[in-house]
């Protein structure tokens, strides 16, 4: 089976802790061609199909020089491979977006693509939440300076942050003094041209936001609970959070079960749920990570399972 890698350059991988890589190891364990491009690499012109140069690679096993290029790239329709996996990092930003627009059309040429683009555009990682109110915390989305200020004088010490954001860029946390809530809100909304959210701030995240992957609608039974190290607020391993893997709570499971499968029916194959304390605060659906540190800490094989229900979707 050929499997196209749309991604970030394989030479800025970290492959200790690179997801990405996680699941070209397994596919290529199981004997499956592995191919790459990057987003700006893919065109479409009428009369011809979605296309772009595909390099086609192997592993090596070293863990720096960790790859080796078949030849020199060769164009081809996006079609003719057997599955795109969209891993492009974060931002989701123009660029993205246009992406997922020619994405779509290799799907109506033929192409089976995970994460589905359409459902990639529908499910913004910080309003993805919206949809489900039962499992979130108190949260606004407004541009409004008065609206936020309302809602802090409700809630105290609150969460503002930039619909986005990644990595936890652009997170800040006021308490209940106010303190630089008027610079903060002018920073993040442009003086009313910029939609933000803010939350009432869990204090549940000093035992960590927990990461909980989701596999064509079922959970992984582990979440990596990203914790903050000395005066930081952020769990963000991006930040210096630490990755703690913990088997998931009855809640976690609870929330994982009721929001897994809906979007899995949407063709969101691969889901990260971010959690803190009882609450979900995102749902991640771009390029969700952690594969490596759950397997490493628990046992349980992350890739292998994203495989099988890879290999397994391309069946129906």
């Amino acid at each position: 089976m050929k499997l196209l890698f749309v991604a970030d350059p394989l030479a800025s991988f970290k492959t200790y802790k690179d997801s990405t890589f996680a699941m070209m190891r397994e596919a290529a364990s199981r004997g499956h061609e592995l191919l790459a491009c990057e987003p700006q690499d893919v065109m479409w012109q009428r009369g011809g199909r979605v296309s772009a140069p595909l390099r086609a690679f192997t592993l090596t096993g070293d863990a720096y020089d960790w790859f080796k290029p078949q030849g020199e790239p060769q164009v081809s329709a996006l079609a003719d491979v057997d599955a795109i996996v969209m891993r492009k990092d974060p931002p989701f930003d123009s660029e993205y977006f246009y992406a997922t627009h020619l994405l779509g059309q290799a799907e109506r040429e033929g192409a089976r693509v995970f994460n589905s683009p359409r459902a990639l555009r529908d499910h913004p990682e910080k309003l993805a939440i919206l949809e489900f109110p039962q499992f979130i915390g108190p949260t606004l989305v407004t541009r409004s300076e008065a609206d936020i200020k309302r809602f802090h004088a409700e809630h105290r010490d609150i969460i503002l942050k930039p619909l986005d954001g990644m990595g936890g860029m652009g997170i800040f946390r006021v308490g209940p003094d106010g303190l630089n809530l008027g610079s903060i809100t002018e920073t993040l909304n442009k003086g009313g041209a910029e939609t933000v959210m803010v939350q009432k701030y869990l204090t549940e995240i000093v035992k960590g936001d927990k990461r909980i992957l989701v596999i064509d609608g079922v959970p992984v039974p582990h979440a990596l609970a990203r914790i903050p190290q000395g005066s930081e607020i952020r769990g963000n391993l991006a930040v210096g959070g630490k990755g703690v893997a913990q088997p998931l709570s009855a809640r976690d499971r609870e929330i994982a079960e009721a929001i897994g499968p809906v979007l899995a029916k949407r063709g969101l194959l691969l889901v990260g749920l971010d959690v803190i304390g009882d609450c979900l605060t995102e749902i991640n659906v771009t390029s969700p990570t952690g594969f490596q540190e759950i397997t490493q800490q628990s046992g349980f094989d992350v890739a292998k399972m994203f495989v099988d229900a890879l290999e397994s979707a391309l069946k129906n």
